[in-house]
């Protein structure tokens, strides 16, 4: 049966509606490099003078950098490294740790390299909210000198009021991006188009071999060249990470057709104006523009750059739900601040130390141009592991050949690496910053993931056998038998929870029906509800239950009980206790133990995480904890 004009008309509707979204969420932060990238170049610090022939050179290496790594890479590569439609360094690091899942100590050095790019992340979500708004507002300058004492306190007021509106969600203002954003790329495209036009010598740019040229002649200072040039790829990520979001055909289709001939519209008209006068090497973003054109220009790039904003504050956010699930960080306080978008959640830990140390940057470097080195190293290191994790996703997930996998990927690792390099020369000048952010996030990450394994292990060597439990309760006379049904949470399905042996030692009564519930967070994206559920009966009065979600799932665990009716185990929400352990940590000296400092990190984090009840969404009325006491 062929297709009717109206599903014809809807699916064009749709895909057009969600290719309109992902201008305003994916393309924001790569979509506002052109007002720092070309004149981070030709600064004084990276000693390119700006002559005809750097100028085309510069300008040919941008776009064909965009050309190789965001189309070639990206678009065409890392979109199909989906983990049930979802995307990121976090969705992709578990399909490389499953695919290698019987190689553990390969798995374990993924992992942690896999957890390092994620913690590269939060560099980039703290400094594209500084550099963007401060480079947009840097504008103000330009159209009134006597303004630039203002620039810094104004760039300060918009961070601190988008952050303020965090906790409100981004569902009210969501349906503007996408026009802003649209109307900024005209924009970008227009403006840029009229410069070349003008000076039409900048389209040699679109030959590769002036690329070539221009790197060939920096000798060393390749470097150099390439630690500036990569702002024009900041944002690439944001491709992948949101794939969950838009699905693959939109974002492709709205880079393709609107994005790229933009970008590279922009950046070849700055080249133009450059070409036409040096003297613009200074700004050229903002130089190309007509002095009437100059404070909307500035009130349009501010608008952009806040919308870049908050689709990397999103995107800390989303990695954060996603480590927490994985086991990699505690359990933090998220709230869903839209009913019909399950993507939409606000943590406020997450944004009050993304505004904390936002601020700290500003004051720190001032200008844009100075962040540029630290911007550098947070983006490339993450592209770099991204290339490392899609090799073993190629070769072990998807079972291509040697040959082909390291076809398909070692070019962009080498590429990479060049870029990381670039970057890297600038430690010294502000690269130490996003690297001494992530460290930080990667003590805390492995801190936490290897003090749960310690307690883990503890309780399971400390704990009783369940089915050997079960069977000496059936001769046991002692016990007083009440109504209700008692649902103990325990993280190994095989032994006796602490909290039910407590109850048994203080209380001497056995509920009438008595579930072992386990909880457990897969490296899939999404399991659906139909699978979520997994009931087993022990005995007389026990049942082992096992609820399975994704790593975006929200685990609500009333929810998913009642699915075990289907199973034959009717549970009344109301008639129900549900019984938790509450684990005291006690440090430990013995071999193997983390070091002490790292035993009390994991004690200030386990007794600071959000609790169980609010995290599986329990009924407040129905929790009893029951203290335990563990030694690592």
């Amino acid at each position: 049966m062929r297709p009717s004009s109206h599903s014809k008309t809807s699916h064009i509707s749709s895909s057009g509606a969600l290719t309109l979204a992902a201008l305003g969420v994916v393309y924001g932060d790569i979509g506002t490099s052109p007002l720092y990238t070309l004149k981070t170049v030709f600064l004084a610090t990276t000693g390119i003078l700006p002559t005809a022939e750097n100028i085309i050179g510069a300008v040919s290496v941008i776009f064909w950098s965009l050309m190789f790594v965001v189309t070639l890479k990206y678009v065409t590569l890392i979109l199909r490294a989906d983990n049930k439609g979802e995307g990121g360094i976090m969705a992709l690091l578990a399909l490389a740790a499953r695919a290698v899942q019987d190689r553990p100590i390969l798995r374990r050095n993924l992992l942690l390299l896999g957890t390092f790019g994620a913690c590269l992340f939060y560099g980039d979500s703290v400094l594209t909210p500084a550099i963007s708004v401060l480079s947009a507002v840097e504008g103000l300058s330009i159209a009134q000198p006597s303004f630039k004492h203002w620039v810094l306190p104004v760039c300060m007021g918009i961070l601190i009021g988008l952050f303020m509106v965090q906790k409100r969600g981004t569902s009210t203002m969501g349906h503007w991006f996408g026009p802003v954003m649209a109307l900024w790329f005209m924009t970008l495209a227009v403006i840029g188009l009229w410069h070349i036009i003008k000076t039409p010598l900048i389209l040699h740019a679109l030959d590769p071999r002036h690329a070539m040229v221009f790197l060939s002649e920096r000798g060393w200072g390749i470097f150099v060249a390439l630690g500036a040039i990569v702002l024009a790829l900041t944002g690439a990520e944001a491709l992948y990470a949101d794939m969950g979001h838009f699905g693959k055909r939109p974002i492709r289709l709205a880079w393709m057709r609107f994005v790229l001939p933009a970008l590279a519209l922009n950046y070849m008209g700055q080249g133009a104006l450059m070409l036409h006068d040096a003297r613009t090497v200074d700004n050229p973003f903002y130089l190309l523009f007509p002095d009437f054109l100059l404070i909307p220009a500035v009130v349009l790039a501010t608008l952009a750059t806040v919308i870049a904003s908050q689709a990397v504050i999103t995107g800390a956010y989303s990695l954060t739900q996603q480590a927490i699930q994985l086991g990699f960080i505690p359990r933090l306080r998220i709230i869903h601040t839209s009913e019909s978008e399950k993507g939409q959640i606000y943590i406020p830990v997450i944004n009050w130390f993304l505004l904390g140390t936002v601020m700290l940057v500003c004051v720190g470097f001032r200008e844009s141009a100075a962040m540029t080195a630290a911007y550098g190293i947070a983006v490339t290191g993450t592209m770099l592991i991204a290339s490392i994790l899609t090799y073993y996703v190629v070769r072990y997930a998807w079972n291509f050949p040697l040959w082909v996998s390291l076809g398909a990927t070692m070019l962009f690792i080498v590429t990479d690496i060049a870029l990381v390099l670039g970057c890297s020369i600038k430690i010294a000048e502000g690269g130490w910053f996003p690297i001494l952010l992530a460290v930080f996030f990667l003590v805390l990450m492995t801190t936490w993931k290897r003090g749960r394994e310690m307690l883990r292990d503890a309780q399971t060597r400390d704990a009783l056998p369940l089915n050997d439990f079960i069977q000496s309760l059936e001769y046991s006379t002692d016990l007083v038998i009440v109504p209700r049904t008692a649902v103990y949470l325990t993280v190994n399905i095989d032994q006796v929870p602490q909290a039910l042996l407590h109850n048994l030692k203080h209380n001497l009564v056995l509920h009438e029906r008595n579930i072992m519930l386990n909880v457990v967070i897969h490296d899939e994206a999404w399991i659906a509800k139909s699978d979520q559920i997994e009931v087993e009966r022990l005995g007389q009065k026990f049942w082992r239950v096992t609820l399975n979600f994704g790593f975006m799932n929200q685990p609500h665990v009333t929810q998913a009980l009642q699915g075990a009716a289907a199973h034959g185990l009717e549970i009344e929400e109301f008639s129900c206790s549900y019984f938790l352990g509450r684990d005291t940590i006690l440090p430990s000296k013995h071999k193997g133990a983390m070091m002490g400092w790292r035993q009390n990190l994991f004690e200030t984090m386990s007794r600071n995480a959000e609790r169980v009840t609010d995290f599986y969404a329990l009924p407040y009325n129905l929790v009893i904890e029951l203290g335990t006491r563990v030694r690592l």
